[in-house]
């Protein structure tokens, strides 16, 4: 993928002091998407190809200390409200625990929320817990085991259901499951999904498939749509605006009631980068495992931070690093190109990067 080089003169961004990650179109970055890891224990093929990838070098990943600084430089320099952590798998990463300690430590009350597939978290939801990790999003598309073998070609759905029953038991709350529907392999699942969810207490986040899969056979015919998920969901439930604002957050919530009971059982979100886009409210930014930024999630360009962070650690480095950042956040686009009045596919190029690479 292309890699921006420092911007002559800040591309045009006025002296930012205390404006944080602002872009040229008035939108600030509080929300902040660090990967720990480009590998992963799942071959989803919404995402990897079965084989997987060619992992990064580990000298080429960031290590915990450039982590915490990083997210130090976020949190006190550049308005960084919210932190989380993805892959990959995080869990993969033998310092996971040492590394939310850490941040913990140093920022008391940051939110901190991992992104995980759920293998392996049984044996470490207590330990995350006790770290000072505050939430978790668990990716299950399905509770039958046959599709998920299907779509994640691992038979790992007890472990993930483990990890999730030991996740609640850890006080990791809330707990939100991510979704992906295919059509012909789960699409006939999604209320089941639901109703597990909500007997349990779970948020429920149903995502639509993006053009983010390594092997680059994401179509906007075969996906399914945000409104063809209401529609799927509606035999069973009726779904009506959530009332609370949205302030930002990529998932429209619903309120979920059965069918003839007043009665609200709940809220289900919907993630509808594709056909509902709302560029016009991203607040996130995205770090990369290996140090670069990604000012959008389907970007193909990237500002790489690295050189920076290995140069030293006085004040003039953090200095540059964090501008740097800024200049990476003021080139946001003003939107993907994908579902945009003006701005149709024709205008989207899939990154080279799969989701795995990218870290949600």
């Amino acid at each position: 993928m292309p890699e921006v080089p420092p911007p002559a003169g800040r591309s045009g961004r006025p002296d930012a002091t205390g404006q944080g990650l602002m872009d040229q179109f008035g939108r600030v970055a509080t929300d902040m998407r660090l990967s720990l890891t480009d590998k992963c224990n799942l071959r989803c093929t919404y995402c990897m190809p079965e084989d997987g990838l060619d992992w990064l070098k580990k000298d080429k990943v960031l290590t915990a200390p450039e982590i915490v600084r990083l997210v130090g430089l976020g949190v006190d320099r550049l308005g960084v409200r919210e932190l989380r952590l993805t892959g990959g798998e995080p869990l993969v990463r033998a310092d996971l625990v040492q590394i939310i300690a850490a941040l913990r430590r140093n920022h008391p009350a940051l939110p901190i929320s991992l992104t995980t597939n759920g293998v392996g978290l049984a044996k470490k939801a207590q330990a995350l817990a006790d770290a000072g990790l505050t939430r978790l999003n668990v990716s299950m598309d399905t509770l039958n085991h046959d599709a998920f073998l299907q779509l994640t070609r691992r038979p790992f759905l007890d472990q993930v259901l483990a990890g999730i029953e030991a996740a609640a038991a850890a006080g990791l709350r809330p707990i939100k499951v991510n979704a992906v529907l295919l059509r012909g392999v789960n699409d006939g699942h999604g209320a089941e999904l639901l109703a597990w969810c909500l007997e349990r207490g779970y948020e429920l986040r149903f995502i639509e498939q993006m053009p983010l899969d390594a092997d680059h056979g994401w179509t906007r015919e075969g996906m399914i749509t945000a409104a063809q998920i209401r529609e799927l969901l509606s035999d069973a439930f009726v779904l009506t605006p959530d009332p609370r604002s949205r302030d930002g957050a990529p998932a429209e919530r619903f309120e979920v009631r059965r069918h003839g009971s007043p009665d609200l059982l709940g809220t289900v979100g919907i993630i509808a980068s594709v056909t509902e886009p709302f560029c016009a409210d991203c607040r996130r930014t995205r770090i990369t495992a290996e140090g670069k930024v990604m000012s959008c999630l389907f970007s193909r360009t990237e500002v790489d931070l690295l050189p920076l962070l290995r140069a030293g650690s006085a004040q003039s480095d953090d200095d540059a690093v964090a501008a740097r950042w800024q200049d990476a956040m003021w080139a946001k686009p003003k939107a993907h190109g994908m579902g945009h009045p003006g701005l149709g596919d024709v205008d989207f190029v899939q990154p080279d990067r799969s989701m795995s690479a990218i870290g949600g």
